[in-house]
């Protein structure tokens, strides 16, 4: 079951293809390069070094369990704050600034009362970066009304894009976004076998009134499993001293940034979905992909 909706798409035919629309397939690239990007855990490491590594050793034995159910139920508190305290105006302009300016004042702080107060920012960050996310969603003509789109969004935490050391069948774009449909799928299978059992159609009823919710409950778990790492990354970080440049402030800047982009290039994707059909904006993703590493390969074997 695929996840999102664009307000008020249309379907075109089949022969018209997105290659050839010049503003679509340049919007396709875009896309391209921002999910393709390096992982923010990537980018972490580039602005503190090495170091972020023996941070990560010197947090407390429970910090990843902490972490993990922290970032739980941030997520879960947080969407509906989010997703609630915007206007349903579908393409108005991202506020993306703004966002990113109160996220860095957020985390200007954050590790000064060392892990726990972390812990404490974690709902706050979480909370601004998911309504940043809905604001681009809104921006590419989604609409905050349609309960998938929350889904969607939080999907978005799940897209840190690909690290060197990660096997790519399973940090790819669309490789994800798969994990995460199957989620949505067997959840789908659980919530029909209950209402089976349940007496009648009144059951069925009552299953799909409320199938929205267990989807977006199910979408949270499998996400925070994969963002949970990431935030652990973040602490270590915000727990160093500080070292040039590498503040609360900028990791928190730099945090809010990354899932902009993945925000912006993954609501792109679906926009386009929406007019040429999941399977031709695929492949049209996977010859962007096997040209990129072409490239790559020959840039590789170029004589020094």
């Amino acid at each position: 079951m695929e996840y999102g909706r664009a307000a008020g798409g249309v379907a075109w035919p089949d022969m018209d293809r997105i290659e050839q629309h010049p503003d679509d397939i340049a919007a396709l690239r875009r896309a391209f390069a921002l999910l393709e990007s390096p992982s923010i855990v990537a980018k972490l490491t580039n602005i503190v070094g090495k170091p972020l590594e023996s941070a990560l050793d010197r947090l407390p034995d429970s910090a990843g369990r902490r972490v993990h159910s922290a970032v739980q139920g941030a997520l879960s508190k947080s969407v509906r704050v989010a997703l609630g305290s915007l206007r349903d105006t579908p393409n108005t302009t991202a506020s993306t600034r703004s966002h990113t300016l109160i996220s860095a004042a957020s985390g200007a702080a954050g590790g000064f009362f060392g892990f726990a107060g972390l812990l404490v920012e974690l709902p706050v960050t979480t909370t601004i970066m998911l309504r940043s996310i809905a604001d681009i969603a809104r921006s590419e003509g989604f609409s905050l009304q349609d309960p998938t789109v929350a889904q969607d969004c939080v999907a978005v935490f799940a897209l840190g894009g690909p690290r060197r050391d990660d096997d790519a069948s399973e940090t790819g774009y669309y490789a994800t976004r798969a994990m995460l449909n199957e989620v949505l799928k067997q959840t789908a299978a659980a919530l029909t076998a209950g209402a089976a059992a349940s007496a009648g159609q009144q059951g069925i009823s009552t299953v799909a009134a409320g199938k929205a919710g267990a989807w977006l409950a199910k979408m949270i778990e499998a996400v925070a499993s994969r963002f949970g790492v990431v935030v652990t990354h973040k602490f270590a970080a915000q727990l160093m001293p500080v070292i040039g440049a590498a503040s609360g402030a900028t990791v928190n800047a730099l945090f809010i940034q990354h899932y902009q982009d993945m925000a912006r290039g993954h609501f792109v994707i679906r926009r386009l979905e929406q007019v040429y059909g999941a399977e031709a904006v695929h492949a049209a993703y996977a010859a962007l992909s096997r040209t990129s590493e072409v490239k790559a390969t020959r840039r590789l074997d170029a004589p020094a």
